[in-house]
């Protein structure tokens, strides 16, 4: 793409830069670009901010810095970003079963929190914003999703009133990241020690990223984004009854139904959002209006996908095998794994 910057000569901000992403995120920043300019983690919880400078301390990381902040107080994160060229958005609160007993909480920090972000933005020296998005975010039938796909809006309709700025905000969507906290991985791995898994519906499919791909792809949205575009990776599937094998096939399976608010596949590109989607080889992209003229003037080799097309996890043709999910545990959570 044209205008591509070097991450390793930015001043960085991520917001909820506590969390799993954040933390490899942050990880994979310092460890590709030791001479970062500033790399600041800014989130609400002191305690995950302590608990992560005793990881990555001061005299180690001197361009690493913490600030307790939440996406919710705009000042705040506009005090934040002074000095700040880049930004990754990943404060989110994201809990289905959550959102759905607490959803004004959720439309504050996730719909409100994004709005703040993009005003703060507007009014500081910040150059580009990748925001992460969720496939529940894809026709959402959960409050959740749905506070999400206002997320995913706004960030889009942000480059339409940033005037003559040197300013793009663009957004990632991808689905469950292997090892993440709350993700089925873990819970089985737990649940395991009982003997029994419960299973919410024996059909039922996920998309599955590591830490690393997530990574990865916001690293190269920073990089190469044009601003305007929804970026979706190429990743595979697995069936929860795969995973549940994989992890402990002398379990006993239990069927307890899939949750309010669950789909039994999830979806990252709906056959609505085809006739605007491109495939730019590793990724899609999901394009406006405005930033599809934005990707037809930058001389883009990328084709446009079928009219008919649609992305979900159960009709994905690239699906893991039980094999394949246990080397992948052993990659990205525990090397020791065996299944029980």
């Amino acid at each position: 793409m044209n205008s591509s910057i070097d991450i390793c000569d930015q001043s960085i901000l991520i917001t909820g830069g506590t969390g799993s992403f954040g933390k490899a995120f942050v990880r994979s920043v310092l460890d590709h670009c030791p001479k970062v300019k500033r790399l600041v983690v800014f989130s609400r919880d002191e305690l995950k901010q302590f608990e992560m400078q005793q990881e990555f301390p001061e005299s180690k990381y001197p361009a690493l810095r913490f600030f307790i902040g939440d996406v919710r107080d705009q000042n705040r994160l506009r005090r934040a970003l002074e000095g700040i060229d880049t930004v990754v958005h990943a404060a989110a609160l994201k809990q289905v079963p959550a959102a759905e007993y607490n959803p004004f909480e959720f439309i504050q920090t996730n719909i409100m929190g994004a709005q703040n972000l993009i005003e703060a933005c507007l009014d500081t020296q910040v150059k580009r914003v990748v925001a992460l998005s969720t496939d529940k975010a894809a026709a959402p039938i959960n409050l959740y999703g749905a506070t999400k796909l206002c997320s995913d809006k706004l960030f889009i309709a942000a480059n339409n009133f940033k005037g003559p700025r040197d300013l793009r905000f663009s957004v990632v969507r991808y689905g469950n990241v292997m090892g993440s906290r709350g993700s089925v991985i873990p819970f089985f791995l737990e649940r395991a020690k009982t003997g029994v898994l419960p299973i919410t519906d024996p059909d039922m499919t996920r998309f599955n990223i590591s830490l690393d791909e997530g990574v990865e792809m916001v690293l190269w949205a920073l990089e190469r984004g044009l601003g305007g575009e929804i970026l979706v990776p190429k990743i595979a599937s697995y069936r929860i009854v795969d995973v549940a094998n994989a992890i402990a096939p002398n379990c006993r399976q239990d069927i307890v139904g899939i949750r309010p608010g669950e789909k039994l596949h999830e979806e990252m590109i709906t056959q609505s959002d085809s006739p605007n989607t491109i495939d730019l080889g590793a990724y899609y992209a999901i394009l406006s209006a405005s930033s599809k003229a934005r990707y037809l003037a930058s001389n883009l080799k990328a084709a446009p996908v079928a009219t008919s097309f649609a992305y979900e996890s159960g009709t994905n043709p690239d699906f893991l095998s039980v094999e394949q999910i246990r080397a992948l545990i052993r990659n990205h959570l525990n090397p020791e794994f065996q299944p029980i």
